[in-house]
């Protein structure tokens, strides 16, 4: 299933948000969206998911999501949003439960996405248990336990230091290299576009348009910490941000 986005526009009261978005998330692929603090990329996912409408403008669905999808949009967030009282086996199956998903099906399905996840000597364990990054492991399982037509996810590693950020990104293209998912992605972090995205969507600042859609075309398999073809384009990214992201940052410091 493919989305396209048409013209969206957001405002919230008198603060304009964003203006005339319009973009093709073609299946299968990775589409990073970056941009200056308070540009709308956060706006911008919850309108894809249906938490929020636009003001003007549409999210249009491109096909049909698999046969076996049983939430076509699932949103993974930078928190975690796990229950503390519940296992990691038990905040996987709380998204299949609300399905009515039970049983012998239930249990094939969370003991695929855990293995999937490398977390099936962890099924027993209370989130207090897990650091920062298995906690956003077992989020990411239970959004695959749905097996969504696409993954929008929230700046899902931003919470987490450097080392283990690089552990969920190495985690992620295994992930995708084994069996392509759609995402849309968005963050803050430069590096972690580049080494996820497909595409890259650049955000101006507020009211966020897209200024650029950059490319890159090497595989997800060969891309590695250090490679000079990606901080090539981390730079041009950077450059593509730099005024707007500090003329941004002046405009956020200056909101009561």
């Amino acid at each position: 299933m493919d989305l396209q986005l048409e013209k969206i526009c957001h405002s919230y009261g008198s603060l304009e948000v964003l203006s005339d978005v319009s973009l093709d998330i073609p299946a299968g692929k990775i589409v990073c969206v970056v941009g200056p603090s308070g540009c709308g990329k956060s706006t911008l996912l919850r309108i894809i998911g249906g938490l929020e409408r636009p003001d003007s403008g549409r999210v249009v669905q491109i096909g049909e999501p698999p046969a076996d999808s049983i939430n076509p949009l699932t949103f993974v967030f930078q928190d975690f949003a796990l229950l503390p009282w519940r296992s990691v086996r038990g905040n996987i199956s709380l998204v299949l439960e609300d399905h009515g998903i039970r049983g012998e099906r239930c249990d094939a399905i969370i003991d695929d996405v855990l293995a999937r996840t490398k977390l099936s000597e962890f099924k027993k364990a209370l989130p207090r248990q897990l650091s920062g990054g298995m906690k956003q492991r077992v989020a990411i399982a239970r959004a695959l336990a749905v097996n969504p037509a696409v993954m929008l996810m929230d700046e899902p590693l931003s919470a987490l230091d450097s080392q283990t950020r690089e552990l969920l990104m190495d985690d992620l293209i295994s992930l995708w290299s084994r069996n392509p998912f759609t995402a849309v992605y968005v963050t803050h972090n430069l590096q972690e576009a580049v080494r996820l995205g497909h595409e890259i969507v650049v955000l101006s600042r507020r009211p966020g348009v897209i200024r650029e859609i950059v490319a890159i075309d090497m595989p997800l398999s060969e891309r590695t910490m250090g490679d000079a073809g990606l901080e090539a384009k981390q730079k041009y990214l950077w450059n593509l941000m730099r005024e707007e992201a500090v003329a941004a940052d002046k405009e956020l410091i200056s909101v009561p």
